[in-house]
């Protein structure tokens, strides 16, 4: 009949190397006698004493481990830090980047506007899951054998200055720099891509075809220059009144041009207005117009005046 110990010794030596398991197996039953025989010598049972022993040893395959010199963890401490560094870097921009050029793809040149979001969530989520998988096994790999990475030591030099507060948040950054791109992918998407068909079947483009010789590259243009304006806001992480007065060259410089050809009626294609008759017949097109234009007018007002408040918060929070 197996004893408690015998049970104790048959799942500890399981997982130690065949070679020293009859080494470890005399060491640990000798041990495991020694400390049982000193609870009886105090008057303790027999049978409590030997539960009471294998108790305090542990978890025999945590016991095999030690024996072994086995890590228990997957990624232990030598390597964790480097570990959660490398993964945060990656996980903040590679599944975005690539959550944009599949919406914005699957949006063009696949012609499903309606399910760009959804394949780039998608495609976002599917990058995290193989940067988190193939980066996590690799250091696992190293942890296992033993390779030794030249890791830089530590001192104090590498402390970071105090975090300063920040206005302009990450999250609010790729949400911009987003619609920013997405604005850039659907003025050709538009022109080649359109929904609207003619009664031939041929795909009508949105805007006029002749804005592509005139407004459109300019309009692009600005469009560019605001993404370079986000990333700049996002290193400065306050606004401050040069970015205030960029920002308000910048709106301007995109809204006076499309008020402009919305008012004259230049903006969309003639051929797109044709093709609906509540836009062709009566005033449609003016009051479409003059509904855009409104709107177009109280986001750009109030982006000016949200940009500056926030400036001038700033300005008195430093001062302050």
């Amino acid at each position: 009949m197996n004893t408690l110990t015998d049970r104790y010794l048959a799942a500890t030596l399981r997982t130690v190397p065949a070679a020293r398991r009859e080494e470890i197996a005399t060491e640990l039953r000798t041990a495991i006698e020694d400390m049982i025989d000193d609870r009886v010598g105090g008057g303790q049972d027999g049978a409590t004493a030997e539960r009471e022993v294998l108790t305090e040893l542990g978890h025999p395959e945590r016991l095999a481990a030690r024996y072994a010199d086995r890590r228990l963890q997957l990624i232990g401490p030598t390597y964790y830090l480097t570990w959660q560094q490398v993964l945060r870097r990656l996980l903040i921009t590679i599944p975005g980047i690539v959550g944009v050029i599949v919406g914005v793809v699957q949006a063009t040149v696949a012609d499903d506007p309606t399910g760009a979001i959804g394949a780039g969530i998608s495609a976002a989520f599917q990058a995290a899951v193989q940067i988190a998988f193939w980066v996590t096994l690799s250091f696992a790999i190293l942890e296992r054998t033993n390779t030794s990475l030249p890791l830089p030591e530590w001192n104090v030099d590498q402390l970071p200055e105090t975090p300063a507060e920040r206005d302009i948040r990450l999250p609010d950054t790729c949400a911009s720099v987003a619609m920013v791109l997405f604005t850039l992918a659907f003025l050709p998407w538009q022109h080649f891509r359109s929904w609207v068909r003619d009664t031939d079947g041929e795909r009508i483009p949105l805007l006029d075809p002749a804005l592509w010789t005139s407004w459109l590259p300019v309009l692009a243009a600005v469009l560019l220059a605001g993404l370079v304006l986000e990333v700049v806001k996002y290193r400065t992480g306050r606004w401050t009144w040069p970015l205030v007065v960029a920002n308000a060259l910048l709106d301007l410089a995109f809204t006076v041009p499309l008020i402009w050809l919305v008012l004259t009626d230049r903006l969309l294609n003639p051929e797109l207005v044709d093709r609906f008759g509540w836009l062709r017949d009566g005033d449609g097109l003016g009051v479409t117009g003059r509904i855009t234009v409104v709107v177009i007018a109280a986001i750009t007002l109030w982006d000016l005046a949200d940009s500056a408040l926030k400036a001038r918060r700033s300005a008195a929070r430093t001062s302050g």
